[in-house]
């Protein structure tokens, strides 16, 4: 049966997991054609990603960490397709799926696939998109220097390790930033334009994000006049950030701005972010968090 034909584009490094093999042939006993698709090198997810749609696939998994969703989520709304995407998160932080209820077992999540799937939004700069979130600031410093070491022994708490150990690193940004209706201009320690709600291994930037409402939302974090505290006080304060949900939002700033697009990095002086609204079909679970009402 043509609807219940999937491909499965799963992360090289997760080629020999039981727990994923067992969930593939449960799967597969359910009635489902489930092809496995593993990458080894970069490029190999879009690749997978062109050879599929070419090939028929009317629905693809993305196995793998918040990287492998990204590359699959951008080739797949790039290809502007109506095969649709499930999740299987198999990645240290997981922010996206864990944001949107999407279960962190293999057999669970691979279940979502008999869920319909619903349109959701990403992310556009320039040529790329993304589907949870762009970073700027001192957390993407973080994120981009926390080892794949690191991670395996700590998990999650890895990215929080490194935020404080460079803590003495702490600079702020001076940006402007501009929307319809917003303007904002100072220095900034860390910036979440957020399709999803969490980044950097759980942290909650953007908490009232929807995936499906055609907006962006913009968290910044003020630089304190005083850089005192932990990393960690600093960004549990959620009184502390100015707040905004645009359809787009332009960055600016003279001295350059790192971002972090989804864990890949990025840098320019000007930057234009928009929402690309109901860019993808996706499975996600019912009444997730991410999805408002139709």
């Amino acid at each position: 049966m043509q609807g219940r034909k999937a491909v499965l584009i799963l992360h090289g490094k997760q080629a020999m997991n039981e727990e994923v093999r067992t969930a593939v042939r449960d799967l597969r006993e359910r009635g489902w054609t489930l092809d496995v698709r593993v990458t080894w090198e970069a490029g190999d997810a879009q690749r997978l990603v062109a050879e599929a749609l070419a090939t028929g696939y009317s629905h693809i998994v993305a196995g793998g960490g918040d990287g492998t969703l990204r590359e699959v989520a951008e080739a797949m709304g790039l290809a502007a397709t109506q095969a649709s995407l499930a999740l299987l998160p198999l990645g240290t932080a997981n922010d996206f799926a864990k944001a949107a209820g999407v279960p962190l077992e293999p057999a669970a999540a691979l279940a979502l696939l008999e869920q319909a799937a619903r349109p959701i939004d990403l992310g556009r700069v320039g040529d790329q998109l993304f589907l949870n979130m762009a970073t700027g600031g001192f957390g993407s410093q973080v994120t981009a220097n926390t080892s794949e070491d690191l991670k395996k022994v700590l998990g999650a708490a890895a990215y929080l390790f490194t935020g404080l150990s460079r803590f003495s690193e702490l600079q702020a940004a001076s940006v402007e930033l501009l929307g319809p209706g917003f303007d904002w201009q100072g220095d900034l320690l860390a910036l979440g334009i957020g399709n999803g709600r969490q980044a950097g291994g759980g942290q909650l930037l953007c908490p009232d994000a929807l995936a499906d409402d055609g907006l962006l939302d913009i968290a910044i974090l003020p630089a304190p006049q005083e850089m005192l505290g932990a990393l960690r006080d600093l960004l549990a304060g959620d009184g502390l950030f100015v707040r905004a949900r645009l359809p787009w939002v332009e960055i600016k700033s003279s001295q350059g701005l790192d971002m972090n697009l989804d864990g890949e990095p990025l840098q320019a002086d000007s930057l234009r972010f928009e929402a690309s609204p109901k860019a993808l079909r996706v499975h996600l679970p019912a009444g997730s968090p991410l999805l408002g009402g139709d």
